[in-house]
């Protein structure tokens, strides 16, 4: 059975569920507002959330789980003190060649450092310098509707309930500002590690930093970087949390619409477990699916009888840029084949032809769920340039698109109904 059959005026309900998650999100924005990652104020929506789905699942429970929600942007920092460090220090050497060996060595060590943390933390998401920084707690909302007889299917739901620090060059210029400063921050990156190599390799084959001109002209290029370098230092500004409307309380309330929209409606499935999660810190890093892995991903493995699938919802905002993320974490990691197939079904049936597409800069949960070895996907409807409103002070619950929500709301039901009726066998 679809969805679109399961109720007379499907279309009229399917507007009256739009309606429902523009509603919620307007209430969280106006009672408790932005909600960065490990806050009081992330817990306080969270527990809005999770007292709304007690009255449509079974099971609700909020998950904690310790972070450092500071780590994962740290490296920004730390890679702008490493690298300008190095470019001084090889800029240095050209005048003081007794001490071109300890100058070179330490700024190929410097760069070496940053290189680490911008692949390990920026893209591989990985908690390499969780150590260095304050812990704090985060949650996840957890919530089960159970089908009526034996479970056989589980499908999870899931969007991200914390918001993020403002994006200052979002907010000023949009992508024609955070594309050329990414893009040209990270070749500085990599010519001044390049430059102190290449530096490090001509001092040890016996010429002198002073004699050399190639090493003056790498130095004088890497300096040149230095004020780009300073200048990412003011990438997001930490004490401004956005709203965070669109990204991602949408995603929340779409998945929040599916057991709602059941519940409403008086639909029980026979065989499938519906779950709907509202995962803390994902804008730390993703940290909240993480920690769902741990707390559950043995279960879904021991449970090899039940079928089971993770769709993500995340910024369901800007109607033409609707996609599906089969390739996630910047195209390093591939989400599954068979979950993507069935959330592009899904959308089918509900009248849209959505094209499959990958995450170039950033992530979603579902790469998290993937690499934590259950069958995962992600849905997203935002202007990937990105949109001008993206992790701004602009993301409001004035901010939203009734079109879009709808949309994102039918294929979320499609999917589920769609997953009940033949599992991953579409």
């Amino acid at each position: 059975m679809k969805a679109n059959e399961s109720v007379k005026n499907y279309t009229s309900e399917r507007r009256m569920y739009a309606n429902y998650v523009a509603r919620n999100i307007k209430n969280v924005c106006k009672t408790v507002g932005p909600r960065c990652a490990g806050t009081e104020k992330e817990l306080e929506a969270q527990k809005l959330m999770a007292e709304e789905l007690k009255t449509t699942c079974d099971d609700v429970n909020i998950e904690s789980f310790s972070l450092h929600p500071r780590a994962f942007m740290g490296w920004i920092q730390l890679t702008v003190f490493c690298v300008t460090a190095a470019a001084v220090m090889l800029f240095l050497s050209h005048f003081f060649p007794a001490a071109a060996y300890p100058l070179l060595g330490i700024g190929v060590a410097l760069v070496v450092i940053a290189l680490f943390f911008v692949i390990s933390e920026f893209l591989f998401y990985k908690e390499t310098l969780d150590p260095f920084t304050k812990k704090s707690t985060s949650h996840n909302v957890v919530a089960v509707r159970k089908p009526s007889g034996e479970t056989k299917r589980r499908i999870i739901v899931s969007g991200h309930a914390d918001s993020a620090m403002e994006w200052r060059f979002t907010y000023w210029g949009g992508p024609k500002l955070v594309v050329p400063s990414i893009g040209i921050g990270m070749i500085g990156v990599l010519f001044t590690a390049v430059a102190d190599i290449v530096a490090l390799i001509i001092v040890i084959g016996g010429t002198s930093p002073a004699d050399s001109k190639a090493i003056w002209v790498l130095s004088i290029i890497s300096v040149c970087f230095i004020p780009v370098f300073l200048f990412c230092l003011l990438f997001y500004d930490p004490k401004r949390i956005v709203e965070g409307a669109n990204d991602n309380l949408t995603g929340c309330y779409t998945a929040m619409a599916v057991p709602r929209f059941l519940q409403d409606h008086d639909i029980r499935f026979e065989n499938t477990e519906v779950w709907v999660v509202c995962t803390g810190a994902e804008e730390a890093g993703l940290r909240g699916a993480k920690a769902f892995c741990k707390a559950h991903a043995e279960q879904f493995k021991n449970e090899k009888d039940v079928e089971t699938v993770f769709v993500g919802f995340d910024t369901v905002r800007d109607y033409d840029f609707m996609a599906i993320y089969n390739k996630d974490m910047t195209g390093l990691v591939k989400n599954d084949d068979e979950a993507s197939q069935l959330l592009y079904e899904g959308a089918k049936i509900a009248g849209y032809d959505i094209p499959f597409k990958t995450v170039s800069l950033g992530s979603t949960d579902a790469a998290a769920l993937s690499q934590a070895g259950i069958k995962a996907t992600s849905f997203a409807a935002m202007d990937p340039a990105p949109a001008r409103y993206y992790h701004t002070r602009l993301d409001t619950h004035d901010n939203l698109d009734l079109k879009t929500i709808e949309a994102g709301v039918d294929i979320c039901l499609e999917t589920v109904f769609l997953f009940d009726e033949k599992g991953l066998n579409v």
